[in-house]
């Protein structure tokens, strides 16, 4: 598309989005125990939002990349700043730089950042450090059966909260003498309080019935005892909520076997991470579910299953199904609902009409979907506009000209 066409497309849409729809995801605390739920920094330079973009290492460049040209496609008032993070060096120059930038811009969209093993003990994963630092304590997934997408499994439609700073993954091992190593798994009181609290609220908010604690506290029965009873604490507050627990090797067996009797799940770190992937295989795949992290004061959006991706990298066959509805929440989360809902449901169509799933789905579907996409893009935009544009012809008003992205 010439830049003139994007000028003219620009100013077409520009009094169609100029009203902004009320409320943010998620809703005010019913009680005082937590703050409010975090509000966007307000747009800056003549209307537009600066948003932080790391790439990160694998596919999450090339994904970064169809995001962008997606925005730039429907002239989402968005601007990236590009923070890239070296995961192959001990140095941790590169994540407080993109710490910074997102405490500067206040939300970002990010590619997985890869955890070298190689290096020394004391190096601390990026993303794990990421989260801590800011304090995104809430992982949010909504695993939801995709139209078009065949799987084992249908109806399913799971909430998956996840506690994102303390357990397994506080980083805290030491090697007592050669050959006996101890891992430290934390859970507080403060924090398994505040994450029930906004499981939760996120059940008021979203209209769910029914909220299950995760947990192995009949083994485990102070740590994984405390954010039992925790949870059991809060759920009091939520009469209309029916509140549940099920040991984690328990709802492994359930989920593969029937999945929709689960509502909205709230566990600690690691059993998020096992939980979480055997969700989005239940639904396509790691390339089809999006990811959100949420604190007091920063949101970071990514593909849910935070997978880098490094054997299909650099071929330009991964599916970015996930990363394009990562960046829809980002736009929620801004207030920009009109832009969200438009491309979230072009989205929708082009995966119930091409038919895809997984994570790696060829060159050539991944082109043919990105094209698919901007024609049903094309469309929802001169039906809601029907007026004469510069991008239709004479002839054919209100009908989009078939425009292709080279990828």
């Amino acid at each position: 598309m010439t830049a003139r066409s994007v000028r003219s497309l620009s100013g077409a849409l520009k009094p169609l989005f100029s009203n902004r729809c009320p409320g943010v995801y998620g809703a005010a605390s019913c009680n005082q125990r937590q703050k409010s739920t975090y509000t966007p920094p307000p747009a800056r330079y003549g209307g537009r939002h600066t948003v932080t973009l790391i790439p990160g290492d694998g596919i999450g460049p090339e994904l970064g990349n169809h995001v962008r040209e997606l925005f730039r496609f429907c002239c989402v008032p968005v601007d990236f700043e590009v923070v890239n993070v070296d995961s192959s060096v001990a140095s941790e120059d590169d994540i407080n730089n993109a710490i910074m930038a997102i405490r500067r811009n206040g939300v970002a969209l990010k590619g997985n950042i890869e955890t070298n093993h190689n290096l020394p003990p004391s190096y601390k994963s990026r993303n794990n450090l990421l989260r801590t630092t800011l304090d995104l304590y809430a992982n949010v997934m909504h695993c939801q059966s995709l139209p078009g997408v065949r799987t084992r499994h249908r109806n399913i439609d799971i909430m998956i909260i996840r506690e994102n700073t303390e357990g397994e993954y506080s980083s805290l091992e030491h090697e007592n003498v050669p050959g006996v190593v101890e891992c430290l798994k934390i859970i507080t009181k403060t924090k398994s309080l505040r994450i029930a609290d906004y499981a939760f609220r996120t059940a008021r908010a979203k209209g769910r019935r029914r909220v299950t604690a995760v947990h192995k506290a009949n083994i485990m029965k102070l740590g994984d005892g405390l954010f039992l009873e925790c949870c059991k604490e809060v759920a009091s507050g939520y009469p209309e909520i029916t509140f549940d627990s099920m040991i984690v090797d328990n709802t492994t067996m359930q989920l593969v076997s029937r999945p929709q009797q689960f509502d909205l799940m709230v566990m600690p770190n690691l059993y998020g991470n096992v939980v979480s992937n055997v969700c989005a295989g239940l639904v396509g795949g790691p390339g089809l579910v999006p990811g959100a992290n949420y604190g007091e004061d920063y949101a970071v959006f990514e593909t849910g299953t935070r997978n880098t991706g490094k054997s299909i990298a650099n071929r330009n066959t991964a599916n970015p199904t996930a990363m394009l509805l990562a960046s829809c929440l980002l736009l929620d989360h801004l207030k920009l609902h009109a832009y969200a809902s438009m491309i979230r449901r072009a989205i929708l169509s082009t995966v119930s009409e091409t038919r895809v799933r997984g994570a790696g789905i060829g060159v050539s579907r991944v082109t043919f979907l990105m094209c698919k996409l901007e024609d049903i893009l094309l469309t929802l935009l001169f039906l809601s506009l029907c007026v004469r544009h510069p991008l239709c012809s004479p002839a054919a008003h209100c009908r989009p000209r078939r425009t292709r992205l080279h990828l």
